[in-house]
Protein backbone atom coordinates (compact mmCIF):
# COMPACT_ATOMS: atom_id res chain seq x y z
CA UNK A 1 0.00 0.00 0.00
CA UNK A 2 1.23 3.49 -0.80
CA UNK A 3 2.21 5.98 1.83
CA UNK A 4 -0.51 8.19 3.25
CA UNK A 5 0.44 11.78 3.75
CA UNK A 6 -1.86 13.67 6.12
CA UNK A 7 -3.53 16.71 4.69
CA UNK A 8 -3.00 19.56 7.09
CA UNK A 9 -3.73 22.41 4.72
CA UNK A 10 -7.09 24.05 4.29
CA UNK A 11 -8.97 23.64 1.04
CA UNK A 12 -8.47 27.12 -0.30
CA UNK A 13 -8.57 30.81 0.56
CA UNK A 14 -11.83 32.16 1.94
CA UNK A 15 -12.76 34.90 -0.48
CA UNK A 16 -10.83 34.63 -3.73
CA UNK A 17 -12.10 31.18 -4.65
CA UNK A 18 -8.67 30.09 -5.86
CA UNK A 19 -7.12 26.78 -4.85
CA UNK A 20 -3.43 26.29 -5.61
CA UNK A 21 -4.08 22.68 -6.75
CA UNK A 22 -0.53 21.61 -7.57
CA UNK A 23 0.75 22.59 -4.16
CA UNK A 24 -2.29 21.25 -2.30
CA UNK A 25 -2.39 17.89 -4.08
CA UNK A 26 1.10 17.05 -2.88
CA UNK A 27 -0.27 17.01 0.67
CA UNK A 28 -3.44 14.99 0.02
CA UNK A 29 -3.72 11.38 1.21
CA UNK A 30 -2.43 8.95 -1.40
CA UNK A 31 -3.85 5.45 -1.45
CA UNK A 32 -1.92 2.43 -2.63
CA UNK A 33 -2.74 0.19 -5.54
CA UNK A 34 -4.81 -2.24 -3.50
CA UNK A 35 -8.12 -3.54 -4.77
CA UNK A 36 -9.44 -4.38 -8.19
CA UNK A 37 -10.63 -0.90 -9.25
CA UNK A 38 -7.16 0.57 -8.82
CA UNK A 39 -5.11 -1.84 -10.97
CA UNK A 40 -5.65 0.12 -14.18
CA UNK A 41 -4.48 3.30 -12.48
CA UNK A 42 -1.44 1.52 -11.07
CA UNK A 43 -0.49 0.12 -14.51
CA UNK A 44 -0.49 3.61 -15.98
CA UNK A 45 1.77 4.75 -13.17
CA UNK A 46 -0.90 7.10 -11.87
CA UNK A 47 -1.67 7.91 -8.28
CA UNK A 48 -4.96 7.36 -6.57
CA UNK A 49 -6.31 9.51 -3.79
CA UNK A 50 -8.34 8.18 -0.87
CA UNK A 51 -10.77 10.14 1.26
CA UNK A 52 -9.62 9.73 4.88
CA UNK A 53 -13.21 10.18 6.09
CA UNK A 54 -15.10 7.55 4.07
CA UNK A 55 -12.46 5.71 2.05
CA UNK A 56 -13.82 6.73 -1.37
CA UNK A 57 -11.11 6.54 -4.05
CA UNK A 58 -10.36 9.19 -6.67
CA UNK A 59 -8.02 9.10 -9.66
CA UNK A 60 -7.29 12.82 -9.38
CA UNK A 61 -6.78 15.13 -6.45
CA UNK A 62 -9.22 17.91 -7.35
CA UNK A 63 -12.35 15.70 -7.16
CA UNK A 64 -11.15 14.51 -3.74
CA UNK A 65 -10.79 18.12 -2.59
CA UNK A 66 -14.39 18.84 -3.65
CA UNK A 67 -15.63 15.57 -2.12
CA UNK A 68 -14.00 16.23 1.25
CA UNK A 69 -16.10 19.37 1.59
CA UNK A 70 -19.18 17.14 1.91
CA UNK A 71 -17.64 15.90 5.18
CA UNK A 72 -16.28 19.21 6.47
CA UNK A 73 -19.12 21.47 5.34
CA UNK A 74 -16.50 23.93 4.16
CA UNK A 75 -17.69 26.52 1.63
CA UNK A 76 -14.64 28.57 0.63
CA UNK A 77 -16.17 30.26 -2.43
CA UNK A 78 -18.11 33.43 -1.61
CA UNK A 79 -20.39 35.47 -3.84
CA UNK A 80 -19.30 39.09 -3.51
CA UNK A 81 -22.83 40.31 -4.33
CA UNK A 82 -24.82 38.51 -1.62
CA UNK A 83 -22.15 36.69 0.46
CA UNK A 84 -23.73 33.28 -0.21
CA UNK A 85 -21.11 30.55 0.17
CA UNK A 86 -20.35 27.54 -2.02
CA UNK A 87 -18.22 24.42 -1.68
CA UNK A 88 -17.39 24.34 -5.39
CA UNK A 89 -16.16 27.13 -7.68
CA UNK A 90 -18.42 26.01 -10.53
CA UNK A 91 -21.46 26.37 -8.26
CA UNK A 92 -20.37 29.95 -7.51
CA UNK A 93 -20.03 30.70 -11.24
CA UNK A 94 -23.53 29.33 -11.90
CA UNK A 95 -24.91 31.35 -8.97
CA UNK A 96 -23.32 34.57 -10.23
CA UNK A 97 -25.43 34.32 -13.39
CA UNK A 98 -28.41 35.22 -11.20
CA UNK A 99 -26.87 38.60 -10.30
CA UNK A 100 -25.72 39.23 -13.88
CA UNK A 101 -29.17 38.41 -15.23
CA UNK A 102 -27.53 35.91 -17.56
CA UNK A 103 -29.97 33.21 -18.72
CA UNK A 104 -28.33 31.21 -21.50
CA UNK A 105 -30.68 28.19 -21.35
CA UNK A 106 -34.04 28.57 -23.11
CA UNK A 107 -36.98 26.17 -23.12
CA UNK A 108 -37.83 25.28 -26.73
CA UNK A 109 -41.44 24.60 -25.71
CA UNK A 110 -42.39 27.94 -24.12
CA UNK A 111 -39.36 30.22 -24.53
CA UNK A 112 -38.71 30.72 -20.81
CA UNK A 113 -35.00 31.23 -20.03
CA UNK A 114 -32.90 29.97 -17.13
CA UNK A 115 -29.49 30.67 -15.64
CA UNK A 116 -28.67 26.97 -15.16
CA UNK A 117 -29.14 23.98 -17.47
CA UNK A 118 -30.36 21.85 -14.56
CA UNK A 119 -33.17 24.34 -13.92
CA UNK A 120 -34.19 24.15 -17.58
CA UNK A 121 -34.24 20.34 -17.42
CA UNK A 122 -36.45 20.43 -14.31
CA UNK A 123 -38.70 23.05 -15.97
CA UNK A 124 -39.16 20.91 -19.09
CA UNK A 125 -40.75 18.23 -16.92
CA UNK A 126 -43.72 20.60 -16.54
CA UNK A 127 -44.33 20.16 -20.27
CA UNK A 128 -43.67 16.41 -20.37
CA UNK A 129 -45.31 15.53 -17.05
CA UNK A 130 -42.28 13.41 -16.18
CA UNK A 131 -41.81 12.74 -12.46
CA UNK A 132 -38.73 10.52 -12.17
CA UNK A 133 -38.20 10.84 -8.40
CA UNK A 134 -40.41 8.36 -6.53
CA UNK A 135 -40.80 8.07 -2.76
CA UNK A 136 -39.95 4.50 -1.70
CA UNK A 137 -42.29 4.80 1.30
CA UNK A 138 -45.56 5.93 -0.28
CA UNK A 139 -44.97 5.93 -4.04
CA UNK A 140 -45.58 9.66 -4.57
CA UNK A 141 -43.54 10.98 -7.50
CA UNK A 142 -41.79 14.32 -8.02
CA UNK A 143 -40.32 16.18 -10.97
CA UNK A 144 -37.45 17.61 -8.88
CA UNK A 145 -35.21 15.55 -6.59
CA UNK A 146 -35.11 18.21 -3.87
CA UNK A 147 -38.90 17.99 -3.58
CA UNK A 148 -38.57 14.26 -2.94
CA UNK A 149 -35.93 14.89 -0.27
CA UNK A 150 -38.22 17.39 1.48
CA UNK A 151 -41.19 15.01 1.15
CA UNK A 152 -39.29 12.11 2.70
CA UNK A 153 -38.93 14.18 5.87
CA UNK A 154 -42.67 13.67 6.39
CA UNK A 155 -41.97 9.95 6.78
CA UNK A 156 -38.83 10.34 8.91
CA UNK A 157 -40.13 13.19 11.06
CA UNK A 158 -36.88 15.09 10.45
CA UNK A 159 -37.16 18.86 10.73
CA UNK A 160 -33.64 20.13 10.00
CA UNK A 161 -34.49 23.83 9.82
CA UNK A 162 -34.85 25.12 13.37
CA UNK A 163 -35.95 28.54 14.54
CA UNK A 164 -33.15 30.13 16.59
CA UNK A 165 -35.74 32.05 18.64
CA UNK A 166 -38.33 29.45 19.67
CA UNK A 167 -36.58 26.25 18.46
CA UNK A 168 -39.58 25.13 16.37
CA UNK A 169 -38.47 22.82 13.53
CA UNK A 170 -39.42 22.88 9.85
CA UNK A 171 -39.21 20.46 6.93
CA UNK A 172 -37.98 23.07 4.44
CA UNK A 173 -36.02 26.30 4.79
CA UNK A 174 -38.73 28.43 3.16
CA UNK A 175 -41.14 27.50 5.95
CA UNK A 176 -38.57 28.63 8.54
CA UNK A 177 -38.06 31.92 6.70
CA UNK A 178 -41.84 32.52 6.65
CA UNK A 179 -42.05 31.59 10.36
CA UNK A 180 -39.25 34.00 11.35
CA UNK A 181 -41.51 36.91 10.35
CA UNK A 182 -43.67 36.32 13.44
CA UNK A 183 -40.66 37.07 15.65
CA UNK A 184 -39.70 40.25 13.79
CA UNK A 185 -43.23 41.65 13.27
Amino acid sequence: QGDEIPCDSDLGPEISGYIPRKRHCKTMPRAGTVGEPNKATARKGGRIYKCPDCGKIFKRCSPLIRHRRTHTGEKPYVCRECLKRFSDSSALVKHQRIHAGEKPYTCPECGKSFSQSSTLIAHQRIHTGEKPYKCPDCGKSFSVSSNLVAHQRIHTGEKPFGCPVCLKGFLVSSHLIRHLRIHTA
